[in-house]
């Protein structure tokens, strides 16, 4: 079985936006991962942050590649959203009010938890 990345707004990010600081490090990553056939995952609020952060920014001209090139993907997998995982992003977020953590981080944090992911 090949080993799983999380990726979070600020991977896809760094990814999609060449004048990101990250982007060599990111890009870096993906051709690693790729080598080593290790599977990306994220979610559908990761998704939702990553279009907003775009749009926010200006680059609208990537969002049709960046959704495309993820639903078109073998080595990325989305994990959904369904009641349980909100409650129990939720009661992590509630519990951690003194972090800077959104509450998309704390829904990431509970699926990567759920799913024993360690790498990110």
């Amino acid at each position: 079985m090949a080993s799983e990345i999380f990726v979070d707004t600020s991977g896809f990010y760094a990814l999609l936006a060449r004048q990101d600081d990250e982007h060599a490090a990111a890009s870096a990553i993906l051709a690693q991962a790729r080598e080593q056939r290790q599977v990306f995952v994220s979610t559908d609020y990761v998704l939702d942050e990553t279009a907003t952060l775009l749009k926010a920014r200006g680059l609208v001209s990537l969002l049709r590649t960046f959704f495309d090139t993820v639903f078109a993907s073998q080595a990325c997998r989305i994990e959904w959203t369904d009641s349980v995982r909100f409650s129990a992003a939720r009661d992590f977020f509630l519990r951690h009010q003194g972090q800077p953590w959104s509450f998309t981080d704390c829904h990431s944090f509970c699926v990567m938890k759920e799913l024993r992911i360690r790498q990110h």
